[in-house]
């Protein structure tokens, strides 16, 4: 599966920290060539540093369908092309229902939601020029699967991004493009480890497994998703939570 991905010219949006910069880093050890985009090009070009293997960061928005057209072409510039879009950029500040303005919800779903459709959009060009066009899309079990207090809306956008999924994966088998999704659950992030020792281990404790997530372990999931091997896979979920969405109770993970 590794091998599949040698060479090929693979676009993280929010690659510069978290679940995006663990994706980015997956693919670079496997031989693909990184871009890394972030709205700070700065954070980008420093996670691309760090990761090595040829990386490099580029500045981008993922709200701005100027901007993507931009970077993506530099991407497609400096890499040969684009075979893999991994649209991973999003945001979840929590807002209570009830006192959620309207500004909070365009926010997230202009960047999680619109964001998604318009990365894919740019990417079409290129992915359509590939033998092995993927898009590999980040999104949650909060939403799809389970909620969370606060996350109203952006459980509402991590939801919409499998309704998109579905029928853009149907839109552009055509070409060859295979439309798929990774859905993370507790993430040991840099957000998640300024919570504490403490918060992590009552997080940890409700994962049968007994332990948080990593980054790699969604990189690992979406490598497979863009893998020569998985060609035949589209419109498809896969969970990486450890387990988390099983136990009916408390009392099953005694």
């Amino acid at each position: 599966m590794t091998a599949s991905l040698n060479g090929r010219s693979v676009a993280v949006t929010g690659g510069s920290k978290g679940i995006g910069r663990g994706i980015a880093e997956v693919f670079a050890k496997s031989g693909a060539k990184v871009a890394i985009l972030a709205r700070d090009g700065e954070q980008a070009a420093a996670a691309a540093r760090a990761i090595g293997h040829g990386a490099f960061g580029i500045s981008g928005d993922i709200t701005s369908a100027q901007s993507l057209a931009a970077a993506f072409a530099e991407i497609a510039r400096r890499n040969g092309g684009m075979d893999v879009l991994c649209a991973n950029a999003g945001i979840f500040p929590p807002a209570p229902l009830e006192e959620m303005t309207e500004a909070q919800w365009d926010l997230v779903n202009n960047t999680n939601l619109k964001g998604t459709f318009l990365s894919v959009q740019a990417a079409l060009p290129y992915l359509k020029k590939s033998s092995q066009g993927r898009i590999v899309l980040t999104s949650s079990i909060t939403g799809p699967v389970t909620g969370y207090p606060g996350w109203a809306h952006y459980g509402a956008t991590k939801a919409g991004q499998l309704g998109f999924m579905r029928t853009a994966c149907l839109e552009l088998a055509k070409y060859g493009i295979t439309v798929n999704a990774v859905l993370p659950g507790n993430i040991l992030t840099e957000g998640l480890a300024g919570m504490g020792e403490d918060y992590q281990k009552s997080m940890a404790a409700a994962v049968p497994l007994k332990r948080l997530g990593t980054v790699e372990d969604i990189g690992h999931a979406a490598l497979y998703f863009a893998s020569k091997e998985a060609g035949y896979v589209t419109g498809q979920t896969i969970i990486v939570d450890g387990g988390q969405i099983l136990p009916e109770s408390q009392d099953a993970l005694a």
